[in-house]
Order: C-alpha cells, then structure tokens, then sequence
C-alpha cells in the first residue's frame, strides 16, 4: 500500500547558546579549539559533542559556589 505522506523537518523549539570556555581553563580551551576545527570541517556531530562536554566540564569556582 502506498504511503501518501512526507516526512516532517522540525526544528529546535529552544535553540540553547554555544557554552563559553572559561579563560584560563586548558580543557576549555582544547575543547574549543577542537569546536572551531569541527565547525571548519563541517563535522556537526563533533561540534555538538564539543558543546556537551563544555558544559559539563566542571570548574572549582563552580563547585565551590554551589556548596553552602
């Protein structure tokens, strides 16, 4: 039986900022500069990946404000 629908293009409701690598953090800025090179390449999944680990990459200033 022939399916008469087409596929649906959805996009993001929220669109979330790309994270900001903290100065002075070397894995903050590796993880930028490997952004920065996946965006050049064309490479969305790394450039994704990067975002991800930007953001969970933990900071002491963080951590320490978080603690009462």
């Amino acid at each position: 039986m022939p399916r008469n629908c087409r596929p649906a293009h959805l996009k993001d409701p929220l669109p979330v900022p790309e994270p900001v690598p903290v100065a002075g953090c070397d894995v903050c800025g590796a993880l930028a500069r490997q952004r920065a090179e996946a965006y050049t390449a064309g490479d969305k999944s790394k450039v994704i990946d990067c975002n991800v680990e930007l953001r969970r990459h933990p900071h002491p200033r963080t951590l320490k404000a978080a603690r009462p």
